[in-house]
């Protein structure tokens, strides 16, 4: 039998590890989007050395299972990199599913980038103003507003990758629904309601999304 008394009560104590699940989504987003606008920089201005080794990273983190790469980041790196031991296990959470995150975000910025016209770079160019120059002042800003969808999708993807920290003892809303479900053994309960709690957020940001698109379209 379905417990409701049980499963209403589950929502007071996940809401309060929200702000846990929320702080990894956004950290690794910031840090995703960093990385993701180097590599795509330097796909798209075409850089040396850095080129290569931006490509390796993508094939690397594209190519691997996110948990995999938590456990290595969490685990295995700081076996060679002694100063990683000092790190709290959130903070090499945050790198491992921001590193993931930033090998599909770029890949989204490099498709906005080339829907922008190359006349753009030309006229830059003619104009005296150096690649550099033209790329972050005139072709970034175009290509932003078309990446925002895909951007968004990515970031509502992190927000549910998140919940593989509690395989790495973080407690969040997805370690609670584990924990109160193993209590009374009430699985049922305990997972229907982390499914809906992870659709609120994610509904609440694809509408942040829609707010985002139409401002960018009024500015344009």
């Amino acid at each position: 039998m379905f417990d409701a008394s049980f499963f209403w009560g589950l929502f007071p104590i996940m809401f309060r590890y929200i702000d846990t699940t929320l702080g990894i989504s956004l950290a690794s987003l910031l840090l995703a989007l960093l990385i993701a606008f180097i590599i795509a920089g330097a796909y798209y201005l075409e850089v040396p050395v850095l080129k290569e080794i931006c490509g390796a990273w993508v094939s690397i983190f594209r190519g691997t299972p996110l948990l995999a790469q938590l456990f290595w980041i969490c685990y295995g790196l700081p076996q060679l990199i002694v100063p990683m031991q000092k790190l709290s296990t959130m903070t090499l959470i945050i790198w491992g599913v921001a590193f993931n995150a930033s090998s599909y975000m770029s890949e989204t910025l490099r498709g906005a980038l080339s829907s922008v016209n190359k006349g753009q770079m030309e006229g830059c160019l003619a104009c005296g103003m150096t690649r550099f120059q033209g790329f972050f002042r005139i072709v970034l800003p175009q290509a932003v507003r078309v990446a925002v969808p895909g951007l968004s999708n990515n970031f509502v993807d992190i927000i549910k990758q998140s919940s593989l920290a509690f395989t790495l003892g973080v407690t969040e809303i997805m370690a609670v629904a584990k924990m109160e479900g193993s209590t009374d053994l009430k699985f049922l309960e305990s997972f229907t309601a982390v499914m809906i709690v992870y659709w609120l957020i994610v509904t609440f940001f694809n509408y942040v999304q829609k707010l985002l698109e139409k401002w960018l379209s009024r500015m344009y």
